[in-house]
């Protein structure tokens, strides 16, 4: 056991301020696991509105701990979302966004201090066992950047033979530290084997804290479960995926529990982006918000996410209050005593939310929601504003049979086709334009009805609050390029 230490948390205002000190009285640092879900839907888990997907393992994190209802990831697809809860920065900020393929020649660059390197200075073992997709060569390797362990693989599941459309992709590698052990391995073993891994881990590791990061590929297309959930739930093969994952949540928690590491473990859930809709009865869904992944409408950026931790974060506890992947990083670094980067993030203390203090609120004057590098949304309070952009939405019915929409009339399009029109064809989507529109996210969460004429006032503040942002971050959009913008590591 530790010596008794009192670990502080800094509650900050802006991107960069000064602000009360809040005490966090600790017996020892926390472990900390980390259960990040791809492409799951805001209302794909029981206790965010499943009805025909049964959960009882997440929705116990429910119970036992606190349900956020407005946890946001900063952009809604793979690598960007990942990077930001890696770093603690808005992705465009480290030079990462949309999702790498076998092909990128970028990744997380040297100079960034991720999470786990955090950890790594106060003694944590860490290790990753999923996807990784912050970059495929060597130099971007988890390991070479603070994790001990990885197993997994580097990028989506659909990059390999398997993708639903593209039918030139080589092999999917199976990764063990940095070699690859196996070529297109067998995906409906996914989430077992990353189990597996996450509690021998665990029973490794018991004496010392521990950060244990479990990125599933699931539900990602193509999609699968093993032959023990297949044809479960209501849901079809998606629903036996989602319930797959569940049982993973409750074995993990229940190696926790058999090692006597329940009470110093703080457990988070969530989910990378919103769903994949136009692969139809092959996606989740995010009701009652509009559109989902690719698009930074609700259904895009606003996920489910649970934590427990006995006795520190409070059981039972539904919270409102506006909470962001990239505070988690600043958060679980105060938590563990560790110090923050000496380059700016983003991200920002919320422990006060987290374990439930009488009016803590967020530490956030606005979120911002890029795609790419373009600003395109801002929320601040229960005001949304989105800027004029284009977006994706499903063309057409939905897709059948792990087939995206319109996939009948669709020609096989190359992987390296970028932008938005090429996500478009590949994908089954089409492009819309939304021009600059405000939203009540408390009387219209499904971003339905534009009240833009009928406050002024606010369209302005935000406004405001956004050309600080481009100053710092800069938009695409309006050709500003952001002081604060870092490079995105690279190889010839």
């Amino acid at each position: 056991m530790l010596a008794h230490r009192v670990f502080v948390a800094i509650l900050a205002f802006g991107f960069a301020a000064t602000s009360q000190s809040i005490a966090v009285d600790l017996p020892t640092p926390p472990n900390i696991v980390l259960i990040f879900a791809d492409d799951l839907g805001y209302s794909d888990v029981g206790c965010f509105g499943a009805k025909d997907i049964r959960t009882p393992s997440i929705d116990r994190l429910a119970a036992e701990g606190t349900r956020f209802t407005n946890f946001y990831v900063s952009q809604p697809v793979c690598t960007a979302s990942r990077a930001s809860l890696m770093t603690g920065c808005y992705a465009n900020r480290v030079g990462l966004s949309g999702a790498l393929n076998h092909t990128s020649k970028v990744g997380i660059h040297v100079d960034e201090v991720l999470l786990p390197e955090l950890l790594r200075q106060r003694g944590y073992a860490t290790a990753i066992f999923g996807k990784w997709h912050l970059g495929h060569r060597s130099e971007f390797s988890p390991l070479k950047h603070g994790f001990q362990e990885f197993r997994g693989i580097p990028y989506s599941n659909d990059n390999g033979p398997l993708h639903p459309v593209v039918k030139s992709i080589p092999s999917l590698p199976w990764i063990d530290g940095e070699k690859t052990a196996e070529l297109d391995p067998d995906q409906s073993q996914f989430t077992q084997r990353l189990t597996e891994h996450a509690i021998q881990f665990l029973e490794r590791h018991r004496e010392q804290p521990f950060f244990l990061y479990v990125p599933h590929v699931m539900p990602h297309v193509p999609i699968f479960a093993s032959q023990k959930f297949k044809g479960r739930s209501a849901r079809g093969l998606y629903g036996d995926a989602v319930e797959e994952l569940d049982w993973s949540v409750g074995a993990i928690i229940g190696a926790l529990k058999s090692l006597g590491l329940e009470d110093n473990t703080l457990v988070i859930f969530t989910s990378d982006n919103g769903p994949f809709l136009s692969y139809g009865e092959h996606a989740g869904t995010a009701s009652p918000f509009r559109e989902g992944k690719l698009t930074t409408f609700e259904g895009g950026v606003r996920t489910p996410c649970l934590m427990r931790w006995p006795k520190m974060v409070p059981a039972g506890r539904t919270c409102d209050e506006p909470v962001a992947s990239i505070d988690l990083l600043p958060t679980l670094a105060k938590l563990a005593g560790a110090p923050l980067p000496k380059h700016s993030i983003d991200g920002l203390d919320v422990w006060p939310i987290l374990s439930g203090q009488p009016n803590a609120r967020t530490p956030h004057e606005s979120l911002l929601f890029y795609s790419g590098d373009e600003l395109q949304a801002i929320r601040s309070g229960d005001w949304k504003l989105h800027f004029a952009h284009d977006y994706l939405t499903v063309a057409g019915p939905p897709g059948r049979a792990g087939k995206p929409a319109n996939f009948e009339k669709m020609q096989p399009k190359s992987i390296e086709e970028s932008g938005i029109r090429g996500i478009a064809s590949r994908h089954g989507y089409e492009v819309r334009r939304i021009e600059q529109s405000l939203f009540s996210l408390k009387d219209d969460p499904g971003e339905a009805h534009d009240v833009a004429k009928q406050n002024p006032d606010v369209v302005r503040r935000l406004q405001a609050l956004a050309e600080k942002a481009r100053e710092e971050l800069g938009d695409s959009i309006t050709n500003r390029r952001g002081r604060g913008i870092r490079p995105v590591g690279k190889v010839d």
